[in-house]
C-alpha cells in the first residue's frame, strides 16, 4: 500500500491538572527525520514517542509540538504540615509553662489552630508527573494512528496519479514503438546514402568493413531494446505499487531509468515523430518522478 510523506495530525487530552494538545506534521524526506518539540520533566516521553514514530514510519522528515498546560488551583487550601507541627509544638510549650506558673488556659480547638497564619496555604497542583507523563505517554498511540491514516489517505490519491501517469508513458511507448517502425523506410533511405557517400570517398573499400559500419550504423538507429526496456519499467513500477512494504525508494530510482531511456530513445529517433514522442515521454515521466518523491 502506497502511503504519502506529506500528512499531518493533531490530538487533544487532559486529566485531573493537566491539559495538552499535539500537533503532528509530515514532509518528503531521503530517510526518517524525526524532530521533536516537548516540555520538560516529563520523564519517558521523548523515548516513548520515538520508539513508536519509528516503529510506523520509514521515512519522511516529521515534525511533533506538544504544548502542556497545567491547571491551576485557584481558592483550594492545603495544611502545611511542618508548620502545624511547629504550630503544636509551641502551643504545648505555651501550656506547660503557664501551668508552672499557675495560670490556668483554655484549650485551644482545631479551629483556633487552623487560624494561625502559616497554617493553611494555598494548594498546590497535584502535579503527580508519573501519572501525567503515563498519560501522555497513552496518547501517542492514537496519534501515530491518525497520522498514518493521513498518510495512508494521501498515499491512495497518490498512487492513482502515479498509475495514471504510467499509463501515460505505456501509450507513448506504444506510440514511439509504432513510429520507429513506421520510419524503417527513412532510416534505410539514409543508411544507403551514408554509404554511398563513403564509396564515392574511398577507391577501395573492404567487403568486411562496409559490413561493420553498416551494423554500427544500424545499431545507433534501433530503439527496440529502449522500447523493451520501457515496457519493463512500467511493469516494474505498476508492481512497485502494490507492494504492502514502502516503495519509495525503489521508485524513485527506477523514475531515473525511466529517464535514461527516453533519453536514449530520443538521440537514437532520427525522424521527427519519433523525436515529438519521446519529448512526450521525458515530460510525462518528470512530473511522475515529482509525485514519487512524495512515497515513502
Amino acid at each position: 500500500m502506497t502511503h504519502s510523506m506529506t500528512a499531518f495530525a493533531s490530538r487533544t487530552g487532559a486529566s485531573d491538572t493537566a491539559s495538552w494538545a499535539w500537533e503532528m506534521r509530515g514532509v518528503n524526506a531521503r530517510g526518517l527525520d524525526i524532530r521533536l518539540r516537548l516540555p520538560d520533566g516529563i520523564e519517558g516521553l521523548e523515548p516513548a514517542l520515538r520508539a513508536a514514530l519509528g516503529k510506523a514510519l520509514s521515512r519522511g522528515n516529521v515534525t511533533v509540538n506538544l504544548r502542556l498546560q497545567r491547571e491551576d488551583a485557584t481558592g483550594a487550601l492545603a495544611v502545611d504540615e511542618a508548620y502545624l507541627d511547629a504550630v503544636l509544638t509551641a502551643l504545648d510549650l505555651v501550656q506547660e509553662r503557664a501551668f508552672a506558673m499557675g495560670v490556668t488556659l483554655g484549650q485551644p480547638t482545631a479551629a483556633d489552630v487552623l487560624a494561625q497564619r502559616g497554617v493553611l496555604i494555598p494548594a498546590k497542583p497535584e502535579d503527580d508527573a508519573a501519572a501525567l507523563a503515563q498519560a501522555l505517554i497513552d496518547d501517542i498511540a492514537p496519534l501515530v494512528a491518525d497520522f498514518v491514516d493521513m498518510r495512508a489517505r494521501e498515499g491512495a490519491a497518490l498512487a492513482a496519479v502515479i498509475r495514471d501517469q504510467l499509463d501515460q508513458i505505456a501509450g507513448l511507448i506504444a506510440a514511439a514503438a509504432q513510429a520507429a517502425e513506421a520510419r524503417a523506410p527513412q532510416v534505410k533511405a539514409n543508411l544507403t546514402a551514408a554509404l554511398r557517400r563513403v564509396l564515392d570517398d574511398v577507391a577501395e573499400v573492404e567487403p568486411a568493413r562496409v559490413a561493420q559500419e553498416l551494423a554500427l550504423l544500424a545499431v545507433k538507429s534501433d530503439v527496440t531494446e529502449e522500447i523493451d526496456r520501457l515496457k519493463a519499467h512500467v511493469a516494474a513500477a505498476r508492481a512497485l505499487l502494490d507492494e504492502p512494504k514502502p516503495a519509495g525508494r525503489k521508485l524513485d530510482f527506477l523514475a531515473q531509468e525511466f529517464n535514461r531511456e527516453a533519453n536514449t530513445l530520443c538521440a537514437k529517433a532520427q525522424a521527427a515523430p519519433l523525436t515529438a514522442i519521446g519529448l512526450d515521454l521525458k515530460a510525462v515521466i518528470d512530473q511522475m518522478r515529482e509525485q514519487i518523491q512524495n512515497v515513502e
